[in-house]
């Protein structure tokens, strides 16, 4: 199936969808200049297989592209990835979360 990734403003979240149902969700505030990456969650049937991470990498993606801001990675996961992925250290704030 179809992972469909989409940014949902007024709730303050990234989401992945499969089908019709939610499997990930990413959830956000913005702290002035910075998106502060507040907590990520999987449904359990569906951890494990990467999803996480490619919601990650769309939100990054997707604040990269459309803002000015940069990441603070409160979430332990979030950090994790950036972690994985140093090619986008760049985007991180030195601001504590």
């Amino acid at each position: 199936m179809a992972h469909v990734l989409a940014h949902e403003p007024d709730a303050r979240r990234y989401t992945l969808h499969i089908g019709d149902r939610l499997a990930s969700v990413l959830d956000y505030r913005v702290l002035g200049e910075a998106v502060s990456f507040v907590h990520t969650f999987t449904a359990p049937p569906y951890r494990g297989t990467g999803l996480a991470g490619e919601l990650v990498e769309f939100a990054v993606d997707d604040v990269e592209s459309r803002t000015g801001y940069r990441i603070v990675p409160s979430c332990w996961y979030v950090a994790e990835w950036f972690e994985r992925h140093p090619e986008r250290a760049s985007l991180l704030s030195r601001r504590a979360g």
